[in-house]
């Protein structure tokens, strides 16, 4: 398994319930930029638009040998995923005010696109700091339990 981008404020900034594994529907091109290993999810989320689950705003940057046929970078992808799943996550997002965010994009053994997606809701403030407060803690911990043996 690949790893090719990573969204790694996503554990600070919420709280994840349920991961769940969605395919991705992509152009030629922007499996080529992504076998590269650009990309980018950092900023992106998904949305319901009708009975389908869109990943909004993830970057693929264009192919470079494209040329005129390329894509668009930050075009609006379908998710694939089941229909029991696609009602739970609407479900979850109308109900309970949650939001679908997007963990890691990586290539599977079959090498397709996979993208790894949780439920989220969403951290206050001092939330943020009781979990900085934690890990800093562990932290120590894990630092004084290694000198004094």
């Amino acid at each position: 398994m690949k790893v090719l981008a990573e969204n790694r404020r996503a554990k600070f900034d919420y709280f994840l319930t349920d991961n769940l594994e969605a395919g991705i529907q992509l152009l030629g091109t922007e499996i080529k930029a992504l076998r590269d290993g650009r990309a980018n999810i950092a900023e992106s989320y998904a949305s319901v638009e009708g009975r389908e689950i869109m990943l909004i705003n993830a970057d693929i940057p264009p192919y470079k040998q494209a040329n005129r046929f390329n894509h668009e970078p930050r075009r609006h992808r379908k998710l694939l995923l089941h229909r029991k799943q696609i009602d739970k996550l609407i479900g979850a997002v109308q109900r309970d005010g949650q939001t679908i965010i997007p963990l890691r994009l990586y290539l599977n053994e079959a090498g397709k696109a996979k993208l790894e997606i949780a439920l989220a809701k969403g951290k206050k403030l001092h939330d943020k700091r009781e979990a900085s407060a934690e890990r800093d803690w562990q932290r120590d911990k894990a630092r004084l339990m290694r000198d004094k043996g």
